[in-house]
């Protein structure tokens, strides 16, 4: 979002849908405000819940940075009431320092106010200095709170004729350190004029890391025009930009096709491109779109990145369809974990939202995650060995969930206990 990462909002599946997010630019002038708490008491939320309803305000609870984050992927928000401390027994802020900067990372314009105990003072300078707009002492007055809240909304850093137009935020989920390498990529060039290429394998999120681009950009505020240049129609597009342009595919061009188009782009406007590797554009167009390239990593290269991107999907899926939002079982994160995706990001979430589904309950076993074996199309040889991957670690996850007893385990994956059996001596098991 997918989703790369995370995710678009309108879209969890594609990542561009695994944005960089303009918090509050849809209500700065009005009365009511959609505020974010991200705190671990679920006592303070109930509260500050009630309070903010009798205000007129719409407060979202977070209950830690993991989902926080997810949260902020999939909407906007005027204003973030930031908690500095999270795991039991913590005082030293350092959690919510280090989220307030991820956040402000992506969105300079983020308007956070972080809550600190008394003795926390030190660590509420030190969330000013690091770009919270106010700060609130434990216990607090609920009215001084909301008039805190109401401030900093107000105090805007940029005007209101130049707030961003975004849709969507454009948040990317995932912390291993590839993703972190993006994000710092994306904090460098994006405020650039340079043309960027993002490249990578279908369906990683290329399309959300083009939107952060944007979103950090001087013309964050004005529209990025999206052009597949597989389409010659959509080219007449071109000649509207007066920004920033979403160059699509200039792979797929033959040489003259590249000529014409380099000699088309217009000057002063920001090129951001999306390829599968630039091997075969030629260098005077690369030149021009790809001064730096941004690749982005497959899921396999993530780590635990799948995971958290799993628990966001279940949430968007789960909140888009009016389900309760389910756990995910230990087996089910472990076959996420392990599995080959097809369509990398944007397959983990259409198959989460598949297992949002059809699951009944409070939870999401592995079977669930696992395709109907009758609705699966015929595949290509060579996409036969990351089928059969898959197939394997969620017949292994499911075994480990049922402590192997094969009877248990069959009923969860819909297959008779010979099938299984037959399985489990093709792989091995």
């Amino acid at each position: 979002m997918p989703q790369g990462f995370a995710t678009n909002a309108a879209d969890p599946h594609r990542p561009g849908p695994d944005a960089v997010s303009g918090i509050g630019r849809s209500g700065a002038s009005s009365s009511a405000l959609a505020i974010l708490l991200i705190d671990d008491n679920p006592h303070v939320a109930e509260s500050l819940a009630v309070a903010m309803r009798l205000a007129g305000h719409a407060l979202d609870h977070a209950d830690g940075p993991e989902d926080a984050l997810s949260r902020l992927a999939a909407r906007r928000y005027d204003a973030i009431l930031l908690d500095l401390n999270y795991a039991a027994g913590r005082t030293d802020g350092a959690e919510g320092l280090a989220l307030l900067a991820r956040i402000l990372a992506e969105d300079a314009d983020a308007r956070v106010v972080v809550i600190t105990a008394h003795s926390g003072i030190r660590i509420a300078v030190e969330a000013m200095r690091g770009g919270a707009r106010d700060f609130v002492m434990k216990p607090w007055r609920n009215a001084d709170l909301i008039e805190r809240l109401s401030r900093a909304v107000a105090t805007d850093a940029r005007p209101a004729s130049t707030a961003a137009v975004q849709a969507e935020p454009a948040r990317l989920i995932g912390d291993s350190a590839a993703m972190a390498h993006v994000r710092d990529l994306i904090r460098r060039v994006g405020p650039t004029q340079a043309g960027v290429a993002v490249i990578g394998p279908s369906g990683a999120g290329r399309s959300l890391v083009a939107g952060a681009i944007h979103a950090a950009s001087r013309a964050a505020d004005r529209p990025l025009v999206r052009i597949d240049l597989r389409d010659r129609q959509a080219w007449d597009r071109i000649d509207t930009a007066e920004a920033a342009l979403l160059l699509r595919h200039p792979d797929r061009l033959d040489e003259v096709e590249q000529a014409r188009l380099l000699d088309r782009l217009p000057e002063g406007v920001r090129i951001i491109a999306i390829a599968d590797d630039l091997a075969s554009v030629r260098p005077g167009l690369a030149r021009r779109i790809a001064t730096v390239e941004i690749a982005v990593p497959p899921l396999e290269m993530r780590g635990d990145d799948a995971l958290l991107l799993a628990r966001h999907f279940v949430r968007v899926a789960a909140e888009r369809h009016g389900r309760a939002v389910p756990r995910l079982t230990p087996a089910a994160e472990d076959a996420v974990l392990r599995a080959a995706w097809p369509d990398q990001v944007r397959g983990l979430a259409a198959a989460v939202e598949r297992a949002v589904l059809l699951g009944e309950g409070d939870a999401i076993d592995a079977a669930l995650l696992l395709p109907p074996a009758a609705a699966s199309p015929p595949v290509p040889e060579t996409s036969r060995f990351d089928l059969e991957e898959t197939e394997r670690a969620i017949i292994e996850a499911a075994l480990r969930e049922h402590h192997h007893n094969v009877t248990h385990a069959a009923a969860a994956l819909g297959l008779s206990r010979g099938a299984l059996y037959r399985r489990m001596e093709r792989y091995g098991l």
